[in-house]
């Protein structure tokens, strides 16, 4: 056998075939087995490192494969297995002639099995009401109150003027005369109402980036679930005001007596009162002006630092004292929509007033139009009950003058 026997070493990320002298063989750790003619040298029984001499070139492990390495020609190099453990990668760049600290090892993976048991699921926190970015503003604020009252009354100026101009085309006075009476005035504020409403549910979202509903706190599900206090609320209310009415001084004829002359237009009136008034009402006063007064009292008593400032635009609350503020302008709003209607009769308005207020008092403390809108139809049908009962059904509608 020649003086250097050869063995023959694969490269596993080269085709070609790297050589170590007998000196590599030396190693007690190494065995040269026959593979492959020549010999194979590999690790065994676990992997080593070895420096072929005079062959510039070293073997180490690499994920337990052999792999073949460049590093500088040193002679004294001698690395146990125990420094390097299977898996770690040599620094080639490192001077060899000085002590080198082992590699990191890579932490241990734990298995993760799954456990016994119904799964816990996590969900997601609703939206929060507090503004940051992409949270809708404060609305609807006092411009969109504005433009609401503006869209019912072109409303009104335009099936007003569509209504009495079909009936009578030519005739001018009996176009005063026919705006007076009940049935059509009862069809153009219904029209009006419906017309608005409609259009302010697809105009208005469009302004807020949320929906109409949302925008006004219409709230549906909370008017249903809490129905059973809701609605004796606004009976009791109404049974108590006529109780009351009956007491203070009203003057005899009203503007509001002409809708009762005829059993076809007390019941027109009855449907109207109890089903579409309310609501249209309740949007107006509870549900723009209401939130538009606060917001607007809330932006004028703002201190003027950049810290009441930056509180405004991160929160969506409103402060008690401009709830009451608003509370008390609307109610007055509300009280001469309807002054005309009871002859401007102060002690009628002031009870007016006081149930405007309880309606008030509702869509705040429910946070929900449609609540104060239930309570509101109920007070109605209390009043068109009591009349239905003193009246036999409405066919005995002289008794009303008694």
């Amino acid at each position: 056998m020649n003086s250097r026997m050869r063995s023959r070493l694969i490269d596993p990320f080269r085709s070609e075939y790297r050589y170590c002298t007998n000196d590599s063989l030396a190693n007690p750790l190494w065995k040269c087995h026959p593979d492959l003619s020549p010999q194979m040298c590999h690790p065994e029984p676990s992997p080593q490192v070895c420096h072929p001499e005079p062959s510039p070139q070293m073997c180490h492990p690499e994920r337990n494969n052999l792999r073949i390495a460049q590093v500088t020609e040193s002679k004294d190099l001698r690395l146990s297995a125990a420094s390097y453990p299977s898996g770690a990668i040599l620094d080639l760049t490192a001077d060899a002639s000085q002590p080198q600290a082992p590699p990191a090892v890579p932490p241990p993976v734990i298995p993760i099995t799954p456990l016994d048991g119904p799964a816990i699921v996590i969900e997601a926190p609703p939206p929060s009401d507090a503004a940051g970015p992409g949270v809708p503003a404060r609305v609807p604020h006092l411009g969109h109150a504005i433009l609401f009252v503006s869209l019912a009354a072109l409303m009104l100026f335009v099936f007003s003027a569509l209504l009495v101009g079909l009936s009578h085309p030519a005739d001018a006075q009996k176009i005063v005369t026919s705006v007076m009476k009940p049935k059509i005035l009862i069809a153009v504020q219904t029209l009006a109402y419906i017309a608005t409403l409609v259009a302010s549910y697809f105009f208005f979202p469009l302004l807020w980036h949320r929906p109409f509903g949302n925008g006004i706190q219409w709230d549906f599900v909370t008017a249903r679930r809490n129905a059973y206090k809701l609605i004796p609320i606004g009976l009791l209310t109404g049974f108590g005001v006529q109780a009351f009415s009956s007491l203070i001084p009203v003057p005899k004829n009203i503007p509001m007596d002409d809708f009762f002359r005829t059993p076809s237009d007390v019941w027109l009136v009855t449907a109207f009162g109890t089903l579409l008034a309310p609501m249209a009402e309740e949007i107006c006063f509870r549900g723009f002006l209401l939130p538009a007064f606060a917001i607007a009292y809330d932006w004028l008593s703002l201190p003027k630092t950049p810290a009441a400032r930056e509180r405004w635009h991160m929160t969506t609350n409103l402060t008690p004292t401009a709830l009451v503020f608003a509370t008390i302008v609307s109610s007055i709003f509300f009280v001469l929509l309807h002054a005309e209607q009871l002859a401007h009769a102060w002690a009628a308005l002031a009870v007016l007033l006081v149930v405007s207020l309880i309606l008030t008092a509702v869509r705040i403390k429910t946070r929900s139009v449609a609540s104060s809108t239930l309570v509101h139809a109920s007070y109605n049908a209390s009043v068109f009950l009591t009349l239905f009962i003193a009246t036999g059904g409405y066919r005995h509608l002289e008794r009303l003058a008694r």
